[in-house]
């Protein structure tokens, strides 16, 4: 006796929808930037982690909590060098490649002019909060001359961010 043969089972065929193509980090390697750190805005992103961090462990290590302005300056320390470490990975990592639906032109402007804004109102309280009966207060006076150099280098990335966003506007 025969055994009667069993139908084939048909084949499906399913397609994924191109939001869930966008994130899906198993269709494609993360890339790794390395030409980003050679040009003008990598170097001051690097600049303004280095000089951010100093900036940051000298408040810290002043009394701060004595010199309510000294808050300030540890708030914008803190807040904009993580930031700054979290915008250079997705840099390096031409995250922003992955997500075309973010502005990120916008974005960097924004967060450059901000950033600058925001370190030049610390620097500047941070100057004038220096304790005036300790002249020799060094990491109070090194605090501030490193938040004015952050600031110069939020500044300059603030003015490659606008060339950026105003040649991408135009097009």
């Amino acid at each position: 006796m025969e055994e009667p043969q069993r139908a084939r089972s048909q084949t499906v065929t399913t397609t994924a929808s191109s939001f869930a193509e966008n994130f899906s980090t198993t269709s494609s390697s993360f890339s790794y930037d390395r030409e980003f750190l050679r040009t003008l805005p990598g170097l001051l992103i690097v600049a303004e982690i280095v000089l951010g961090l100093l900036v940051w462990t000298l408040i810290a290590g002043t009394e701060y909590f004595r010199v309510p302005a000294f808050g300030w300056v540890m708030f914008v320390a803190v807040f904009y060098w993580v930031l700054t470490v979290f915008f250079l990975i997705i840099y390096l990592t031409m995250t922003y490649t992955r997500i075309p639906q973010v502005p990120w032109t916008t974005v960097g402007l924004w967060f450059n002019g901000s950033a600058f804004a925001l370190y030049l109102s610390a620097a500047i309280v941070g100057a004038s909060s220096v304790p005036e009966r300790d002249s020799h207060n060094f990491n109070s006076w090194a605090l501030s001359f490193f938040a004015f150099l952050v600031t110069i280098c939020y500044a300059g990335n603030t003015y490659f961010s606008f060339i950026a966003w105003r040649s991408r506007t135009i097009q």
